[in-house]
């Protein structure tokens, strides 16, 4: 009894009072508590052995048998471990229970209630689904399995959304014919050279092809750095809180809100479908939904696309989680082209879907192919060109000048590969092994900065300092030296906006908490907290005026912050 105490103490209180040892505690508490219990049972218990034996027969034997009968959900997530995480912790607390409890009972009806016993601390897993859990604490979003999921619901009340009308044109005009041998180009840089030191700056003025008239033209801003100038808010959440304008439910997915005028474009699940959807920034109500007949699932993230729409030149390109280009009309959703970019970059589907954001430079529409970028032209939806194919990539496309030379960068499995803008040429790469999901950012002083996993730390180091999470903890790190100067706020697989006129930084938190952070080295120091939106949150909030937009896989809210000076 005392080994199955200390394994739930390790598991379950560990983590939370030391919350930087979750992972110790999670594999001590399930493994190393596991693996306790079964010497124990084993060999140094008063059982007989027929019981010592057959209890862990059973055992191994139910675990199996369970997982076959198990949700999906269960069966599949975190690689095929997660039904083994929940169980094995319950699993041996109830024979350590069932040997306390019956070590007076005569051998047939002690046999009888141990089988008993494990068959239904395993079979119970039968009972219940998981949407996921959180990177913070590994909270499961655990329901009885015959529950409808929040999509289910969402379906049953909406059979009014609206669609987006026929495509503008016939759709064999708007579908440019796949060339026959696709245009790859591996010329430069050999794979594991450094890149020259040469100045490096992003790509100067307003992004190649932005939208004229979008404040917020796509994934993380109009320079896909997380930044917004010219906005300063009251910091005093208690005597002006962030006012909720609108909330309305909102499909599975983890994209973020491009913004032009009073319309807003996001991408969800519906169903069989994967949508684009247009909304009203000022009310909430839906505009018009493009919709593909594609699903991408998988445990942990669900269902749903991962990209975010770009907005340029009254357009609104898309990359959807399975694969899927599209150019629609901004205006009323109307498809100009689509394109099968996983086919035709021989792009197996990554284990979390396809998750780069479209980004628009100069007549060519670029995406991150999971580890491979594609080029397609703007107006046609031509393919123009490919870069090398280097593994997975959860991470988007980022547009950067080196001694005058245009170049497309992107974070993959093999570390960081960068082509020429005009024609895909591998032009230099930085060997770093992961599987990234931040995009890579640039500093004033031309520095690139880049982290390839959520526990790799960040390279590239330059000459200031700039805040970065870690393991769940909002740090800053002084590019000079690589030191930290300071750690602080469990904000989960949150995400963060920084006021760069007001050096504040905006947080949303994994749980869906909003958070206020100095953007200073001297201490960390988070000035107000507000509970903004119900769920695992991990998409990247945006800042529009005073309008700040949340969602998730479930709601969208819009709130107006108070500015600073009124």
């Amino acid at each position: 009894m005392v080994i199955v105490i200390l394994q739930w103490l390790l598991r379950f209180v560990v983590p939370v009072v030391v919350p930087d040892a979750l992972l110790y505690g999670l594999i001590g508490g399930i493994f190393g508590g596991g693996l306790a219990i079964v010497l124990w049972w084993v060999f140094f218990s008063r059982a007989p052995w027929s019981e010592r034996l057959g209890a862990i027969v059973l055992m191994i034997v139910g675990m199996f048998a369970t997982k076959s009968i198990v949700h999906v959900s269960l069966a599949t997530g975190a690689q095929g471990m997660l039904l083994y995480i929940l169980a094995i912790p319950g699993l041996c607390l109830a024979l350590v229970a069932w040997a306390v409890a019956t070590r007076n009972l005569w051998d047939g009806l002690r046999r009888a209630t141990m089988v008993a016993t494990i068959l239904l601390a395993c079979g119970a897993w039968a009972l219940v689904r998981t949407g996921g859990f959180t990177a913070a604490n590994l909270h499961h979003d655990l329901h009885w399995r015959w529950t409808q999921t929040h999509e289910e619901r969402l379906l049953a009340q909406s059979g009014n959304f609206p669609s987006a009308p026929p495509p503008v044109r016939p759709v064999a005009e708007t579908r440019a014919p796949a060339p026959e041998k696709p245009v790859i180009v591996e010329s430069g840089a050999k794979s594991g050279e450094k890149p020259a030191t040469l100045p490096l700056t992003p790509a100067g003025g307003a992004p190649h092809g932005a939208e004229a008239g979008a404040v917020w033209p796509g994934f993380r801003g109009p320079h896909r750095d997380g930044s917004v100038a010219g906005v300063q808010i009251k910091t005093d959440w208690t005597t002006s809180p962030p006012v909720k304008v609108w909330r309305r439910p909102v499909g599975p997915g983890w994209s973020s809100f491009a913004v032009r005028g009073d319309l807003i474009y996001t991408q969800e699940q519906r169903g069989p479908d994967e949508v684009v959807a247009c909304y009203k920034l000022t009310t909430g109500e839906p505009v018009w939904a493009h919709r593909d007949a594609a699903r991408f699932w998988e445990s942990n993230g669900g269902p749903g696309p991962r990209g975010t729409p770009t907005l340029s030149n009254g357009r609104v390109y898309t990359f959807g989680a399975t694969g899927i280009v599209n150019a629609l009309d901004a205006s009323h959703g109307a498809v100009v082209w689509s394109r099968d970019a996983a086919s035709e970059a021989a792009m197996k589907t990554p284990t979390w879907g396809f998750a780069s954001s479209p980004l628009v430079a100069g007549d060519l529409v670029i995406v991150g192919v999971a580890g491979r970028l594609v080029a397609y032209d703007r107006v046609t939806g031509a393919p123009r060109w490919m870069g090398p194919s280097r593994g997975a990539s959860y991470s988007s496309p980022r547009l950067l000048t080196i001694d005058g030379v245009e170049q497309v960068l992107l974070l993959n499995a093999t570390g960081a590969t960068s082509v020429a803008l005009a024609d895909g040429a591998l032009l230099w790469e930085h060997p770093w092994k992961g599987y990234p999901i931040v995009q890579p950012n640039l500093t004033a002083e031309g520095d690139v900065l880049m982290s390839v996993s959520d526990s790799s730390g960040i390279r590239r180091l330059a000459l200031a300092h700039t805040p970065g999470s870690g393991r769940s903890i909002l740090s800053c790190i002084d590019l000079k030296d690589g030191t930290r100067k300071w750690k602080g706020g469990r904000y989960g697989n949150g995400q963060l906006v920084l006021l760069a006129d007001q050096d504040l930084l905006l947080v949303l938190s994994e749980e869906g908490e909003l958070a206020l952070v100095r953007a200073t080295p001297d201490q960390f120091t988070e000035l107000a907290r507000f509970p903004a939106i119900d769920g695992k949150t991990w998409n990247h909030p945006v800042l529009v005026g005073d309008v700040l937009l949340v969602r998730n896989g479930e709601e969208m809210v819009a709130f107006r912050l108070a500015l600073a000076g009124r």
